[in-house]
């Protein structure tokens, strides 16, 4: 059973981007929705709005407030969560794959591709 959240919970979850070193999602939901438990790899979470979750982990959880323009590190973890407060969630997250095999080459253009 895959555990991939654009998988467990297509409805909130959405690939932006994606190539062999990252994958971007955006999440978005109203208040009072959950999604079912998934999985997150290391990730980099840039949220679009304020809001309140609760985080579920086994029989554990945990409330969180976050502001909109916050950015944060996300380890490698499995739950599932809830809008617990009265705004949307509206949140990307920048999912890494492997590190590069190779330094990049010399010479290669800066900025976005």
């Amino acid at each position: 059973m895959s555990l991939d959240p654009v998988v467990t919970n297509p409805d909130h979850y959405t690939v932006i981007f994606e190539n062999d070193r990252v994958r971007v999602l955006e999440y978005s939901d109203q208040p009072g929705e959950r999604t079912t438990p998934h999985e997150h790899p290391d990730s980099v979470m840039y949220t679009l709005s304020s809001f309140k979750r609760r985080l579920h982990q086994g029989d554990e959880h945990r409330d969180v407030e976050l502001h909109a323009g916050t950015a944060g590190w996300l380890p490698a973890q499995r739950h599932a969560g809830e809008n617990t407060g009265a705004t949307p969630t509206h949140v990307l997250f920048i999912e890494l794959k492997q590190p590069p095999a190779q330094a990049p080459p010399a010479g290669q253009p800066i900025g976005p591709a």
